[in-house]
């Protein structure tokens, strides 16, 4: 069905500024962009509408286009949308296991020694490769033992007793991979006297989105909202994220993409690094010990979006004996699923190059970000180690 009520893309007055900053664009000529695929394209697409073609699966969504368009023009939902609608689906099984992440993370977390022991396996990678198209280069993210959410939630009398409170989406990276980011978000913000309370949640559904599974998205979508909100209201408790990719999701796709109402949610979402910039602004600040430490720091292009990389790096500096350098934009070319994807990982690597070869440059002893996609990449392509801000914050508290 056309939205004919939707005709934002008029708006672009195609100076191609997209197109200049899209990675993608940059590494193959068989991608012709952002605005051909975008603003340009829909308008036929109104006029004919099972007009499509392969050069829409390019596109990794990592949203620089719209981070730079004059105009203001949703550029991905135009691309999302068709996506969803006129892109012959293919490669459905591995599109379904690499997008219902609660699914995959409700099984492997169970077993997650055999599950890393067989995702690590280059045989195994050599059948997913052969018959589901899954990149064999890639180096899937270690599961942990048992949830997060259950490890938060055998907390919450600890939490609420604490003077204040947040509501914590910590998604599904720290839920089934890495609850060490969990723990050291709690640890900061206990801290500085605030408890973390932590809502039923499903993925935000980036994965779906990219996929071009939106019907699926919008249930994600849906119960999240409703989820967040009953926990919200009536309390004034903010709702923190620590990943760039689900506050970007919940903040921008919900309401625009998937036309779902987040009114009841709105004003209390933030990025934990602005929210903590706010407190810290405001004179809370925990005691904080010096970190003989270099570090660069990637901004991630999700966080770009959003407008809250300055937020990251005034959190940075205020860490005694850390030594910031702050790397030129760029993307790290995973872009969440886009780099498992066999067809797409000599594609993903070539986008990462760039930021690679800055970092070899710098030589830090760390490397920071906020994205868990551009985490794997960079340490998958670099050989350091990666941090989020919080975890740096956490290694530098006085009682931690």
């Amino acid at each position: 069905m056309i939205n004919l009520d939707n005709t934002s893309f008029d708006r672009c007055i195609k100076c191609t500024v997209c197109t200049a900053y899209c990675p993608v664009a940059r590494v193959t000529p068989l991608y012709p962009g952002p605005k051909y695929s975008g603003p340009d394209a829909e308008r036929m697409r109104i006029k004919t509408p099972f007009l499509a073609d392969s050069s829409l699966a390019y596109c990794n969504n990592c949203k620089r286009c719209e981070t730079v368009c004059p105009s203001g023009v949703r550029i991905t939902d135009f691309i999302s949308l068709a996506r969803s609608t006129r892109l012959k689906k293919r490669h459905r099984v591995r599109n379904f296991l690499l997008t219902h992440t609660d699914l995959a993370g409700f099984f492997a977390t169970r077993l997650a020694w055999l599950a890393n022991f067989l995702l690590g396996l280059g045989m195994v990678k050599t059948v997913l490769g052969l018959f589901l198209n899954i990149s064999a280069k890639i180096r899937f993210p270690a599961y942990a033992s048992g949830r997060f959410a259950g490890e938060l939630k055998a907390q919450a009398r600890i939490q609420k007793a604490f003077s204040e409170q947040v509501l914590y989406f910590y998604g599904c990276y720290v839920n089934y991979n890495f609850h060490d980011l969990g723990r050291d978000v709690v640890a900061v913000l206990n801290a500085m006297n605030i408890g973390v309370i932590a809502p039923a949640q499903k993925c935000c559904g980036v994965p779906l989105i990219a996929a071009g599974n939106l019907s699926k998205a919008r249930k994600n979508a849906n119960a999240n909202i409703q989820s967040l909100a009953a926990a919200a209201r009536g309390t004034g408790r903010k709702i923190v994220f620590s990943s760039s990719s689900c506050i970007l999701t919940v903040q921008q796709d919900y309401p625009e993409l998937l036309d779902m109402d987040t009114s009841a949610i709105d004003g209390h979402i933030e990025f934990i690094t602005r929210f903590l910039y706010k407190k810290f602004k405001a004179g809370n600040l925990p005691a904080l010990k010096p970190l003989n430490l270099t570090a660069a720091y990637h901004s991630p292009c999700h966080l770009e979006r959003t407008g809250g990389v300055m937020y990251t790096i005034e959190v940075l500096r205020r860490i005694p004996g850390l030594q910031l350098t702050l790397l030129h934009s760029e993307c790290c070319g995973l872009a969440g699923t886009y780099g498992f994807k066999k067809e797409f990982e000599t594609l993903a690597e070539d986008i990462g190059q760039p930021l690679f070869r800055q970092i070899r440059a710098t030589a830090p002893d760390v490397v920071i970000t906020d994205c868990e996609a551009c985490k794997w990449q960079i340490e998958a392509h670099t050989g350091l180690q990666v941090l989020h801000p919080v975890s740096v914050l956490a290694m530098a508290l006085a009682k931690y």
